[in-house]
């Protein structure tokens, strides 16, 4: 959110790299497939998970 804005949409196809520790390759996150299914499912998300989310810019939390 920080670095794209969390008013900018996320394609469901889109892929991030991660740099994981330990681990020699950076490991692939389908992001657009995490944020498509968290905003489907925004029901299901406990408090906290709004909160967090909202804390960073996400309207629909």
């Amino acid at each position: 959110m920080e670095r794209e804005g969390a008013h900018r949409p996320v394609p469901r196809t889109y892929r991030e790299e991660v740099a994981v520790e330990g681990e020699a390759e950076p490991v692939v996150v389908k992001l657009g497939v995490w944020v498509c299914n968290a905003k489907s499912r925004r029901d299901k998300l406990i408090a906290d998970q709004l909160t967090a989310l909202a804390k960073l810019g996400v309207d629909w939390a």
